[in-house]
This record gives C-alpha cells, structure tokens and sequence, in this order.
C-alpha cells in the first residue's frame, strides 16, 4: 500500500530546504528590508515636518511682525498726508478770508463815501424840500 521511500523523502526534505533558503534570499529579506526603509523615511519626514512646522511658526510671528510694522508705516504716512493737507487747507482759507476781509473793508469804504454823497444831495435838497412842503401845507 504506502511504501515509505527514503530517498524521495530526503529529496523533498532537500528541496524543501531550498526552498526556504531561496523564499528567504529573494522575498522575505528584501520585503523586511523594504519595510524597514519605509519605517526609516517615515520617521525622517515626521522630524522634517516637525522641524518645518517649527520654521513655520517662527515665519508666522516673522511675517505678523512685518504687517503690524507695515501698518504702523501706513498710519504714519497717512497721518503725514493728512497734517500736510490740513495745514494747506488752513493757508487756503487764511487767503481767502484775507482777501474776503480786503474785498469787505472796500465794500465798507465804498458804502461810507455813497452814505456821504447820498448825505450831501439829500442836505443840498433839503430846502427844495422844505418848499414842497410848505406849498402842501398851504393848500390844506
């Protein structure tokens, strides 16, 4: 029936074995050794990325810092334009007001010699005046 052969069983003994050796050479050792780099260059990019979200954090205080000063720059500026812009609003109106203030005391000049005249024809009318009136009051 089953007749044990020991030369077939040490010929797949051997090839067995061989077997193994070369699963060993060509497949398990080159997938560990894989798997190790993988765990290697994992643990190199989680430090990088820890180093860069460090460098991260340092350029965000680094590029915050430059805004506020950019804003504070522009403030100033702007606080410049505005003083220099008020203080030729305020010689504008200065002349103008000068000039208003001429243009009034010529009025003022002009006003006072027509008062004058006016005083003068209504002074020389005065007795042709009294005249009217008293032929008026002599026809009543």
């Amino acid at each position: 029936m089953l007749d044990i052969h020991l030369s077939l069983m040490l010929f797949v003994l051997f090839l067995f074995l061989t077997l193994l050796v070369l699963l060993n050479n060509m497949l398990f050792k080159p997938l560990l050794n894989y798997m190790d780099d993988r765990d290697n260059t994992i643990s190199k990019n989680l430090k990088a990325a820890k180093s860069f979200g460090s460098n991260s954090d340092e350029l965000n205080a680094k590029a915050d810092e430059n805004i506020s000063n950019a804003k504070n720059e522009a403030a100033t500026i702007r606080q410049k334009a505005i003083d220099a812009e008020k203080t030729i609003a305020s010689q504008k109106v200065e002349a103008k007001q000068s000039e208003l203030e001429k243009e009034y005391s010529k009025f003022a000049e002009q006003l006072n010699s027509e008062q004058e005249s006016l005083k003068e024809s209504l002074l020389l009318q005065v007795p042709q005046f009294k005249e009217h009136l008293k032929a008026k009051f002599s026809n009543l």
